[in-house]
């Protein structure tokens, strides 16, 4: 049996290719595990400053496997909620990741795989594919997504998606701001590999990683926390040696090597 998934490092990036291509890259224990050990080794990693979340075969990921789900359904609750408890883990890791986290989506992302599409920083995607979330169409619930997707895209679209369960285009999505570009497939790889190397080679780091820190945590503030919250980041950023050295370069008018 194939490893639910590949992981490799190229040139300071990080992929993980979700690898059950028969299963429609769904999502199952196995799946969810590997994706979160596998984010925590690269958040771990010195050398790999952007991940990249791909996936092998014709479909991005289809969601939960629903055979598994099945066969949760005899299970208490508790153990229901240790096995619920690792996907939102696994969002809440991408989330909140200290490198910035690219989707690269050959194809459909639906249900739990457009969340985890949605929970990335940037997608790219192909035009053919398609998005949605349509957990309501078989008794299910969209949950876990719901706490990221209405902080992606405000209450109203979410609404939209969630609550309608049809699936919606690549131009529909990115028109919502579900996803960030539309690429050609033949170009799809080397149009994420471009970016993450801009990012590499144009950003410090730990900027990216305290900027990300920031947007997670600020919305749940007040106007007043919020602005002493960034007042306090703000301060806190300009004794990095990032930032010393980022602007003692840009004084010097010399390039800088991230």
């Amino acid at each position: 049996m194939n490893h639910p998934l590949n992981a490799f490092v190229k040139d300071r990036i990080g992929y993980l290719e979700l690898n059950r291509p028969e299963k429609r890259n769904a999502l199952n224990s196995e799946m969810v595990v590997a994706l979160k050990g596998g984010i925590q080794n690269f958040n771990e990693d010195k050398e790999v400053k952007i991940i990249v979340i791909k996936a092998a075969g014709k479909v991005f990921c289809s969601g939960a496997d629903l055979k598994y789900l099945q066969s949760l359904q005899s299970n208490t609750y508790e153990e229901n909620l240790a096995d619920s408890r690792s996907l939102k883990d696994l969002f809440y890791m991408i989330y909140t990741s200290p490198k910035v986290v690219i989707a690269e989506i050959q194809g459909h992302a639906i249900a739990g795989g457009c969340g985890l599409a949605t929970v990335c920083d940037f997608s790219f995607s192909v035009n053919e594919a398609k998005f949605g979330y349509t957990e309501v169409k078989i008794g299910f619930i969209p949950a876990i997504v719901k706490v990221f997707l209405i902080r992606k895209i405000g209450e109203g679209k979410a609404k939209q998606l969630l609550l309608d369960g049809d699936l919606i285009s690549a131009a529909e999505a990115k028109e919502m701001g579900l996803i960030n570009w539309i690429v050609e497939e033949n170009e799809l790889e080397n149009k994420v590999f471009t970016y993450a190397q801009k990012l590499i080679k144009q950003n410090s780091g730990q900027s990216m990683a305290l900027t990300k820190e920031m947007i997670a945590k600020v919305q749940e503030r007040s106007l007043d926390d919020g602005l002493e919250y960034a007042a306090s980041m703000n301060a806190k950023a300009r004794g990095t040696a990032d930032c010393q050295k980022g602007i003692a370069a840009f004084l010097n008018k010399e390039s800088i090597q991230w």
